[in-house]
């Protein structure tokens, strides 16, 4: 049993972007379902699906295939969690600043679900730093 499902989804990320995997498969939740969208948002996923397992449909499954430029290099090239679940951190949208230079983004868990850096300073509202990716 995993009890850090967005640090498992992007441990999985980065390992299977590094030997070049074109797919990443996790578990369903709505919340994991929210931060896969927003990466293919920001381009570091190119597809997500959700499927289900067997013949019922109450077990679902999320598919994530990486995003790779035209020379087949990985968009994705590394995470770091922040927020976890033994210390919880929060910011208010002052605190959300860029990553890297403004070339990864740092995904919050905000009342307005979940954001990027940027949209949380644009929508002036903070929340849980989950991640950063670059």
């Amino acid at each position: 049993m995993v009890t850090d499902s967005i640090g498992d989804f992007i441990i999985r990320l980065q390992n299977a972007a590094r030997i070049g995997k074109p797919t990443v498969v996790v578990a369903h939740s709505t919340h994991l379902l929210a931060v896969a969208k927003k990466l293919k948002e920001l381009g570091f996923i190119a597809e997500v699906d959700v499927r289900a397992i067997g013949q019922s449909e109450v077990r679902k499954e999320i598919v994530a295939s990486l995003a790779y430029d035209e020379r087949g290099i990985p968009r994705l090239r590394g995470v770091k969690r922040v927020s976890k679940p033994g210390r919880r951190l929060y910011a208010p949208h002052t605190a959300a600043h860029r990553v890297k230079g403004g070339t990864g983004a740092r995904i919050l868990s905000t009342s307005l679900g979940v954001l990027s850096d940027g949209e949380a300073r644009r929508n002036r509202v903070g929340g849980e730093e989950l991640f950063e990716i670059w």
